[in-house]
């Protein structure tokens, strides 16, 4: 019986087929596959190298917009001091140059006048204090629209303004014929306050003497007010002007001064300051009508009570403003 070789070899045939044939097909896809997985890589390497060069040219073109968002609402600024000085005289360099003209000035003013100077609160203050007095003597640094009220509250008395802006007192006027008020002028800066502080500390001129504010030689009286204000005895007296609002403009050391020696000419006199949260309010009021003297507050508003007698030999007894 012959040997079954033949058999053995057919069973073993598909044993050998079931393998993967190594053919050049099967090799070229082993590479293949290889070769992309490096391409993967390849492709990574440019990709990192552009993330700099794209946040980079983003990063102008966002600066790009911010300048040109700011060129183009941004306003025009006012030149400094110095140019302004430089361009005092007509040049065709000055006239291309921004200046910060009166008629800028007068519109900001004109806005500002839009907006209330007293709180509800602080002008109920002074509101209720008028009606309790009334009818008084009532003199009022400034005009603003709403102290103009004050006038018809005041019923039967009399009641000045004095104000050195021409714009308010035009719209003062036109809003009442009857309201007295009067054009003055306060020609020293804010800036000059240090100074006429330590004047007024050394110089006798300034000490407490009602009768001599007309003739006095103090830096910080006001002499050339209308007649009325010297020979009335008021009974109040409100300090909201003239303006003082930068160095440049004109401070209120004068009235706030002027005021100490007016409420002391009479028996008993009411004092009201506004802005006091400023430094030369807060200076001024201090040392001429002394924080011992002050009866009421609310908000930026001081309310003082000056007799005849107080202070009589100097204006505040045991204060003094330390000033650095």
């Amino acid at each position: 019986m012959p040997p079954e070789v033949p058999h053995y070899r057919s069973l073993a045939t598909p044993l050998v087929k079931s393998s993967p044939p190594s053919s050049p097909e099967s090799q070229f896809n082993i590479p293949g596959g290889r070769k992309y997985f490096k391409g993967n890589k390849s492709m990574a390497i440019p990709g990192r190298k552009l993330i700099p060069s794209v946040v980079f040219i983003l990063a102008c073109i966002s600066i790009l917009r911010l300048l040109r968002i700011a060129i183009t609402t941004s306003p025009s600024a006012p030149l400094p001091p110095t140019l302004q000085h430089t361009c005092s005289t007509p040049s065709p360099a000055c006239e291309k140059a921004p200046s910060h003209t009166p008629s800028n000035q007068t519109a900001q003013q004109k806005i500002a006048a839009d907006e209330p100077s007293l709180t509800k609160k602080e002008f109920k203050l002074l509101s209720d204090l008028i009606k309790r007095k009334a009818p008084c003597n009532l003199l009022v640094f400034g005009a603003e629209p709403q102290y103009l009220r004050l006038s018809s509250i005041n019923s039967g008395g009399t009641t000045i303004f004095l104000e050195d802006d021409p714009d308010k007192i035009s719209a003062a006027r036109a809003k009442s014929n009857t309201t007295q008020i009067y054009k003055i002028d306060h020609q020293t800066p804010a800036k000059k306050a240090y100074k006429l502080l330590e004047h007024a500390r050394k110089s006798p001129a300034c000490a407490p003497n009602p009768e001599m504010l007309q003739n006095s030689s103090c830096k910080l009286a006001l002499k050339n007010l209308p007649r009325e204000v010297y020979e009335l005895e008021w009974n109040v007296v409100v300090v909201d002007g003239p303006s003082g609002h930068s160095p440049e403009a004109p401070g209120r050391m004068g009235a706030i001064y002027t005021a100490s020696m007016i409420a002391r000419a009479g028996n008993t006199t009411d004092v009201l300051v506004h802005d006091v949260d400023r430094t030369i309010e807060k200076w001024f009021s201090w040392e001429f009508l002394c924080d011992e003297n002050l009866v009421a507050s609310k908000g930026k508003l001081w309310s003082f009570r000056i007799s005849a007698k107080s202070n009589s030999s100097g204006f505040c007894s045991d204060h003094i403003v330390a000033i650095e």
